[in-house]
């Protein structure tokens, strides 16, 4: 356990009505007595809230009991004030670090906090790295590493789908998923460790049927945590959207037309976006980063050439993909060369025929039976007729996206957002799989529990049962400082 006591400030910085700083470790609330006039809070009870002020003189003489019942009114005599403030007392264990812990509550000046943090530290705090708050609850038992995680998780959630998986796993949703997992493996690994002590006996005590069940049940479990975890990812980070098409297909007054604001330039002259212009737009609680890029053509332009290069490295990256065209500007053949070079079966593709508001009336005609002719089957797209200009099918347009998350959506009450959970719950899949190959290869029952225990400790890197110190500093470097 950490015997250094840490503070930080706990709420934004910038001016705000009220701020708090944390201060946690063994002799917090002796040192915060030391700049506490006020109640003697070395004599309080735990989980009680005390006002006062913190002075910038570590308090020698008797302390005036502040604002109870016979003095509310009278004006103490001040070493040095720094604030008014109410201080709240929580004892160890019974605490977020288990520690003994003070949060001072005070009028929200930058200034005022800096003042206060440099007489902590005056008087044996120090300040507290990022993430280190959380980083000893986790080391003192109060919380496993996924619960850790998912604390910056809920910081971060930006809609109520993110918010909800963030807070399922506060409350131990995978741990308990992993947990029934590991405690079903353990007991057969020990089985097998014990067939070991007795190897020259040649006795079988785990029974090879039922851990084939198991490993069958165990495998099923794995995979569709897994596959939760493209449903999770969007949630909690958004999908990426790529707009592409030839250069005046009507990229940027799409771009517009879907954040109803005049967001990127629109012009007549072909090239104008010679960069990429990415926003976030909600759709029914889900982020999606629509991407702007430059017109898709061959050029001697270098500048318009690194854009059209961006262009084709957001492809890459998005998950969906919106190609604009206009079959004035267009061939049908342009179009399925286009999907053909860069389809991928994780890609969603959209087919939107802009500009239908010349037409006279859109859909079904000879240029877009031409395209699904060519592509269906084998390439799954969807064609939308729009017009970006007069902001027709857009709703179409949206319904569609939302759609693609519908879609993503798993029955599963554990979603898996986080990456390097899914990167441990693969290798965990990968070595129940060996012990299955193993099983039925009959292999040495030695090598069959150094199986095993790859199985365990993969899943156990998840709840942070096996873990190492770089893994940690990764993980709580990301958080902000006082949390």
């Amino acid at each position: 356990m950490n015997q250094d006591t840490i503070c930080a400030l706990a709420t934004a910085n910038g001016i705000g009505a009220i701020g708090i700083i944390r201060v946690s470790g063994n002799q917090s609330i002796e040192i915060v007595n030391k700049v506490f006039q006020g109640k003697n809070l070395e004599k309080a009870d735990s989980h009680t809230v005390h006002y006062g002020f913190i002075v910038d003189d570590e308090i020698q003489d008797s302390r005036i009991e502040i604002r109870n019942s016979e003095n509310f009114n009278q004006q103490p005599t001040l070493n040095n004030p720094i604030d008014e403030v109410m201080v709240s007392v929580f004892r160890a264990p019974k605490t977020f670090t288990t520690e003994n812990s003070v949060e001072i509550s005070f009028h929200g000046s930058p200034h005022i906090a800096k003042k206060i943090l440099e007489v902590l530290i005056k008087n044996g705090a120090r300040m507290a790295k990022a993430g280190e708050f959380t980083m000893r609850a986790f080391l003192n038992g109060r919380i496993d590493l996924s619960q850790a995680e998912s604390i910056a998780d809920l910081i971060a959630s930006e809609n109520e789908a993110s918010r909800k998986v963030a807070l399922n796993q506060l409350k131990g949703g995978i741990t308990n998923e992993i947990s029934i997992l590991r405690g079903d493996l353990l007991n057969f690994t020990s089985l097998i460790e014990l067939e070991l002590d007795f190897a020259e006996e040649d006795v079988e005590f785990a029974d090879r049927t039922a851990l084939k069940t198991l490993l069958k049940k165990t495998e099923e479990k794995l995979r569709s945590l897994i596959d939760s975890f493209q449903y999770g990812n969007a949630i909690k980070n958004g999908v990426d959207v790529a707009i592409i098409g030839k250069p005046n297909a009507g990229k940027s007054t799409l771009l517009n037309a879907l954040l109803k604001e005049e967001r990127a330039i629109v012009s007549d002259i072909a090239g104008t976006t010679r960069d990429t212009i990415e926003e976030v737009l909600h759709i029914k609680g889900t982020a999606f980063r629509f991407i702007d890029t430059a017109g898709i053509r061959e050029t001697t332009d270098l500048i318009e050439e690194i854009g059209v290069k961006k262009a084709k490295e957001k492809i890459e990256s998005a998950k969906i993909l919106l190609y604009l065209y206009d079959e004035t500007d267009s061939t049908p053949q342009e179009v399925i060369n286009f999907i053909k070079e860069f389809y991928r079966e994780d890609l969603k593709i959209i087919l939107l025929h802009n500009k239908i508001d010349l037409q006279n009336g859109y859909f079904e005609n000879e240029f877009d039976n031409a395209l699904k002719s060519a592509l269906f089957p084998d390439y799954t797209t969807q064609i939308i007729g729009i017009s970006a200009k007069n902001k027709t099918g857009i709703e179409a347009l949206k319904s569609e996206l939302s759609e693609y998350i519908q879609n993503l959506e798993t029955q599963e009450n554990t979603i898996i957002t986080n990456q390097r959970h899914y990167e441990a719950l693969q290798r965990s899949l990968e070595s129940v799989k060996k012990v299955e190959d193993a099983i039925s290869g009959n292999i040495s029952t030695e090598l069959l529990a150094y199986e095993l225990r790859y199985a365990l400790e993969y899943l156990g890197e998840i709840s942070g049962e096996f873990t190492n110190d770089e893994v940690l500093g990764n993980i709580f470097s990301k958080f902000c400082i006082g949390k």
